[in-house]
């Protein structure tokens, strides 16, 4: 059996306001022709297909025009679980139509794969209970037995793991919890089938980014490697955007990590999806397939200054790149800088300057309390920027809060910010 393992899609996100659906789309057309090239059997989604609860109708169009794609009208079986940022009902809407298919939609720990029925023709759900699946595949003699494990919070989990707050005995209990449900279902493994495991999980020891938005407060809901089950032919996790295996897993255990890179903490990542064949009682065959899709993530460090960054966008250096460039300088760029900049490299996302100045101390929060707005702004931006702010600035933010200031939000004693100013 030959399968494609991929995750956290996030449809619909977007890199400091800039729309990459065209990107996504392209990400699309790359995985769709991968599938056919490698006569992939079965691709398995391992959530986070949207960035949002809520995600917009072109995101959502992308996703069923990818299943649909992915699918062949039912010659390769699908199967999706939600991860903590989908929401599980939204997700799951359209599978009274997808399940006819052999598109397997899966929001909940406990769904039943079995809710609905699919084909008598091409693939075929043989077989099913809370978390569990047996799918018989068109090309394949052997079926695959899938525990399937969307994000499991307490709330999807519908339990109350621990009384404690300690976050170690919530992690405990957390880990504990997960490693019990993996225990249970693998009792649905059988030497003659192809045994697998979806998850959108923290594993320890996974290597995490700045575009992950955490699935928890603090380390409480991290699962330890050992509670995998060491009878699965592979386990294919989502979450962590860096494609990576996790070495100290009892069983073949790999994050697929996301299409395209989400934050420029990503900007060296090479991107994958991951290719699986497996025979059962045979160790599986695991290989990444890396992405070109999509338009990569640069840091530039201009350290000679505003010029080297100027000669840089003249020389084309990454011109299909989003950048973010941080200058080496001893002043505040002008905006007529940074508009420059910009019309000579569209993909310019970020413009920091990184003063020379020696650091200016921050002013201690009881220094702070009774004075004036303007003054305390004037602090605040020498300690951002290492210069006095200019007139012209000061008065615009003085401008500006006196605009947003009514009659009714005036500071106490009814004078506005200008008056105190003066």
């Amino acid at each position: 059996m030959r399968i494609l393992h991929t995750s956290d899609w996030h449809l619909g996100k977007t890199l400091e306001q800039i729309n990459r659906i065209e990107e996504q789309r392209e990400f699309v057309d790359c995985l769709c022709a991968m599938v056919e090239e490698q006569a992939v059997d079965l691709v398995l989604i391992a959530g986070d297909v949207y960035d949002t609860y809520n995600p917009s109708a072109a995101a959502e169009e992308l996703f069923y025009d990818a299943i649909d794609r992915l699918n062949a009208k039912g010659k390769r079986a699908v199967v999706v679980i939600a991860g903590n940022h989908d929401n599980p009902e939204r997700l799951c809407a359209a599978s009274p139509l997808a399940y006819k298919n052999g598109i397997i939609l899966l929001g909940y720990p406990n769904s039943d794969a079995g809710e609905y029925p699919t084909s008598e023709r091409n693939i075929q759900v043989v077989a099913s209970g809370p978390g569990w699946l047996e799918l018989a595949l068109p090309e394949c003699a052997e079926h695959a037995v899938i525990i399937t494990l969307p994000y499991p919070s307490e709330a999807r989990l519908e339990e109350v793991l621990s009384t404690e707050a300690e976050e170690g005995i919530l992690q405990k209990a957390y880990s504990e919890k997960i490693g019990s449900i993996f225990t249970a279902l693998s009792e649905k493994f059988r030497a003659d089938t192809v045994n697998l495991v979806m998850g959108h999980l923290f594993l320890m020891g996974g290597k995490e980014s700045d575009s992950e938005r955490t699935l928890q407060v603090g380390g409480a809901l991290t699962v330890a490697p050992s509670v995998l089950p060491e009878r699965a032919d592979y386990v294919a996790l989502g979450h962590l955007h860096r494609p990576q295996t996790i070495k100290s897993a009892p069983c073949p255990t790999v994050y697929s990590g996301s299409p395209l890179a989400y934050s420029f903490s990503e900007a060296d990542y090479s991107k994958a999806v991951y290719l699986v064949d497996i025979t059962p009682g045979q160790k599986a065959e695991v290989s990444p397939l890396y992405l070109s899709c999509g338009k990569p993530l640069r840091r530039w460090e201009a350290e000679s200054g505003i010029e080297q960054a100027l000669q840089w966008c003249a020389e084309g250096r990454d011109q299909n790149a989003w950048i973010d460039l941080e200058i080496m300088t001893d002043r505040v760029l002008t905006a007529e800088e940074q508009k420059k900049l910009r019309s000579l490299h569209a993909g310019i996302v970020n413009i920091r300057p990184r003063l020379k100045t020696e650091a200016y101390a921050a002013m201690p929060a009881e220094s702070r309390e009774g004075r004036k707005a303007d003054e305390l702004f004037k602090d605040y931006y020498k300690y951002r920027m290492g210069l006095d702010i200019s007139e012209e600035l000061l008065e615009a933010f003085i401008e500006i809060l006196n605009d947003d200031a009514g009659s009714d939000d005036l500071p106490e004693g009814g004078d506005s910010v200008a008056t105190q100013a003066s």
